[in-house]
């Protein structure tokens, strides 16, 4: 995976899967990209952009094709492979918003969907999964200046849709750390604060749910001058943990390990440097008062 989003559509994790999978039993045949590529017609730069996921989708006749010469002959491996091409080459639901959402983001949401950990450090703002609909229209508003109302509504209802993981049978565990900053800036008001800290308190108590505070008592902490950055990890055994942190153009999605270490070990220390949970929920009470 690149360490910076130059992807000409945004991947599904599936196919991300396929292409790790892909890239495998290329290596195991002992075959190059060129000679890979030769064998069915294609640069050596297809084969490269399949297995890193870069296709805007799989072609279910190269990859019939790559089966065949990397020694695959199972019917059954095979068609449960092609199964899993037609699937992956399915759109996600928030392509049905890609007119307010930047291919970057999309694949973000595709991995957040898939993602059976998350973890997080806000620094300004209230995660997005925990945000009520008043504090998004806000913030997004306040983000996108000159579009129009109809493009943030419709942005405002991405993010609610985007929540909807988190009460789904098997919800993904959240985690997420929050600089006191975050619940002191006013975003749309005070009603509108006292609501979302509401929000927070009632998330903070689900069970696959955890929310800490980062007290300005406290003083300088790990990511203080990191600014804001996930961390996802995956059921499947193919994608490892990446790191996720976005600016005004783009993202950043880091899987090199020792990237990757550098944000759990931070991630880590901010957990134990922060109000535990319990904590956090009187902390939370306390400051809903002061809006």
């Amino acid at each position: 995976m690149t360490t910076e989003t130059d992807w000409g559509g945004a991947p599904s994790v599936l196919r991300m899967i396929l292409g790790r999978q892909l890239e495998d039993l290329r290596t195991r045949a002992g075959l190059s990209y060129d000679e890979a590529g030769a064998a069915i017609g294609v640069s050596h730069s297809t084969i490269r952009r399949m297995e890193a996921a870069k296709v805007a989708r799989l072609r279910l006749a190269d990859a019939e094709k790559l089966l065949q010469v990397y020694g695959v002959t199972d019917p059954q491996e095979i068609g449960t492979f092609l199964r899993s091409v037609r699937e992956a080459n399915k759109r996600g639901w928030w392509h049905a918003y890609r007119d307010v959402v930047p291919d970057w983001f999309a694949a973000y949401l595709s991995l957040e969907q898939a993602a059976v950990q998350i973890r997080a450090y806000e620094d300004q703002f209230v995660h997005g999964l925990l945000q009520t609909e008043d504090y998004a229209r806000a913030l997004l508003t306040a983000a996108h200046p000159h579009a129009s109302a109809e493009a943030t509504e419709r942005r405002v209802a991405l993010s609610m849709r985007r929540q909807e993981l988190l009460t789904r049978p098997e919800p993904p565990r959240l985690w997420v750390v929050m600089d006191e900053t975050a619940l002191r800036r006013p975003v749309g008001g005070p009603d509108v604060m006292r609501a979302q800290i509401d929000h927070l308190i009632e998330a903070g108590r689900l069970p696959h749910v955890t929310v800490q505070l980062m007290p300005f008592a406290h003083g300088p902490h790990p990511a203080l001058w990191a600014g804001a950055f996930h961390l996802l990890r995956f059921r499947a055994r193919e994608l490892p943990d990446i790191a996720y942190r976005d600016g005004l153009v783009g993202a950043a999605y880091l899987d090199k390990a020792d990237d990757v270490v550098v944000h759990r070990e931070a991630l880590d220390r901010l957990s134990a440097q922060a109000a535990p949970a319990r904590k956090t929920e009187s902390l939370l009470g306390a400051l809903r008062e002061e809006w």
